[in-house]
């Protein structure tokens, strides 16, 4: 299928809600309004600053008392247990290591959506139990390992696009151990999910390959990519520097048509974005939808950007250096967000966020989310300046791993009897 040609003026307004240069922006134009008191579910108390900055340090030191904090990635779920999950891939050369450790990562993020209350997986040897993130991420490693998502049995460690088509709802089913007494919440969306996988990268040579396409060949097309000037003195050949925002923009280009149902430009699925209609009180009727509502457009790109943050540590280990890692921004999900509700910083001012479940796409659940993506930065801030760090030194993608998501996910369990967030969301599976 070959894809419609792009106006510069849409190839412009699409590169632009995709950078995080636009999620802060538009999530910035809600903060002011929050903070003046004009949006209608949420109000920020600045005054509370310090104290969830105290929280989120307090808890950091806990795990990582050094201050020593790799990324918030899916490769911290991998190592639930303090247990060495990876090591058949040590065999590879880096390369083929490289992009095994993509075709894993990315499977398993977009398999991360929630779990429900009931289901578990007990993982194979050890007998050990897991749930929730943790549970869906050593499940989806053990089904990497056993192949299912390749087509070649010769080649087990790979993901690719005919394995992916061919993937049943049994064979899933079985990996994630699903049974009546054992659900797991939404597996036919999941396995739909993979499908379209499979269909998106194989139309796509130039980033996937196509003997077979890979989700995994990403990362020869991101090493193409990197600035080769401290290559001569590395010894490596993968060296360079590659900037953050350059593997998200891949992320995005390369992944964005399998989300179903969400608005698009010119034929292009805009992803995780949505509509605030404080933005632009009045919108251009004379536009055609959706030109129409561009102004009111919200980004956030939570799922690209945790899934970013989890490729670049393969991309490290090959000997690239990774540039500008804060270009990026927070991840506006329900720890990160249910943080700043339950200690204080947003305020929660229509009953009705709390009374009834919220959909992805509501007004309430948009400002939540861009809220929390500015006041993560502000958190960041004044941990860094209580430290006398850099952005450099601590970068907010290790202030999220301290940090801001476990301190969440610690207060949340101390309210609620389940840890459950403060607000209810009616989640697709693909936000949060």
């Amino acid at each position: 299928m070959t894809a419609k040609p792009l106006s510069p003026e849409d190839a412009a307004t699409i590169a632009y809600l995709r950078s995080p240069t636009a999620i802060r922006e538009r999530c910035g134009q809600l903060f002011d309004l929050a903070c003046a008191d004009k949006l209608q579910y949420f109000r920020c108390d600045l005054s509370q600053l310090e104290k969830v900055a105290d929280y989120v340090l307090q808890v950091t030191r806990e795990s990582y008392p050094d201050l020593n904090i790799p990324f918030h990635s899916r490769w911290r779920h991998f190592e639930v247990g303090k247990q060495d999950r990876l090591a058949a891939l040590d065999a590879l050369a880096p390369l083929a290591k490289a992009k095994a450790k993509f075709d894993l990562a990315i499977v398993s993020v977009l398999l991360d959506a929630g779990a429900g209350d009931h289901w578990q997986y007990t993982e194979p040897d050890t007998g050990t139990v897991w749930r929730r993130s943790e549970g869906l991420a050593i499940a989806s490693l053990h089904a990497f390992f056993q192949g299912i998502f390749s087509s070649d049995p010769q080649l087990p460690l790979q993901v690719d696009a005919i394995g992916l088509q061919n993937l049943t709802e049994e064979a899933l089913s079985q990996a994630f151990q699903v049974s009546q007494d054992n659900p797991l919440v939404g597996l036919s969306g999941r396995l739909a999910l993979l499908q379209r996988l499979g269909s998106v990268i194989q139309q796509q040579p130039t980033l996937f390959g196509s003997q077979p396409a890979r989700p995994g060949e990403l990362v020869a097309y991101l090493c193409d990519r990197a600035h080769a000037s401290d290559r001569a003195h590395t010894g490596q050949i993968h060296s360079g520097q590659l900037e953050a925002s350059t593997v998200l923009s891949a992320v995005l280009e390369g992944f964005g048509a399998i989300w179903a149902g969400r608005i698009t430009l010119a034929e292009v699925n805009l992803g995780d974005v949505w509509v605030h209609s404080a933005l632009a009180p009045t919108p251009d009727s004379r536009l055609p939808t959706p030109r129409s509502l561009l102004p009111t457009l919200v980004p956030f790109h939570k799922l690209s950007q945790w899934l970013t943050y989890s490729l670049l540590e393969p991309l490290q280990e090959l000997g690239l250096i990774i540039t500008g890692l804060d270009a990026l921004t927070g991840l506006p999900e329900y720890r990160n967000g249910g943080l700043c509700v339950d200690l204080g910083l947003l305020q929660i001012k229509d009953p009705i966020v709390l009374q009834q479940a919220q959909l992805p796409g509501s007004e309430a659940i948009v400002e939540w989310r861009a809220l929390t993506v500015i006041l993560l930065d502000r958190l960041a801030e004044t941990i860094r300046q209580t430290l006398n760090l850099s952005a450099t030194d601590l970068p907010l993608v290790k202030i999220l791993q301290g940090g801001t998501w476990t301190a969440g996910r610690r207060i949340a369990a101390s309210l609620r009897p389940n840890g459950s967030p403060p607000i209810q969301i009616e989640s697709d599976g693909t936000v949060f």
